[in-house]
């Protein structure tokens, strides 16, 4: 992937993905935006938040980083990326909700069984 792809997907991508994420949790957890090291790397995302003591479901905080295919946010930037990435946005909801019995999280108690939480080469299908 090209350093430009990946910056305009850094600058103009990410940070909507974080801020629909957080918002779904009215702003309760924290969701950041992580540059990649490496050139030509998409960032990836973080979610964090400490877990309720009373109603914790696992024994580790919330810790979840989320990277996506890079074939994927090039695809963003062509013919109908905006759509595409409308309707994944849109599906955000449904996609956390999926990822928590197989990947042992509990966003609503923010905790986890494992310490981090790696969901990678997503794509931008809903």
């Amino acid at each position: 992937m090209s350093h430009d792809i990946a910056a305009r997907f850094d600058a103009e991508f990410a940070p909507r993905i974080a801020e629909a994420i957080a918002s779904l949790f009215k702003h309760r957890i924290r969701v950041e935006v992580i540059a990649d090291d490496k050139p030509g790397r998409p960032a990836r995302l973080r979610i964090s938040g400490e877990p309720f003591d009373e109603s914790r479901r696992f024994s580790h905080p919330l810790n979840v980083y989320l990277s996506w295919d890079g074939l994927e946010v090039e695809a963003l930037f062509a013919t109908g990326g905006d759509a595409k990435f409308e309707h994944y946005l849109a599906a955000l909801a449904g996609k956390i909700h999926a990822w928590q019995i197989p990947r042992q999280i509990d966003f609503g108690s923010r905790s986890q069984a494992d310490p981090t939480v790696l969901i990678g080469g997503l794509d931008f299908e809903h």
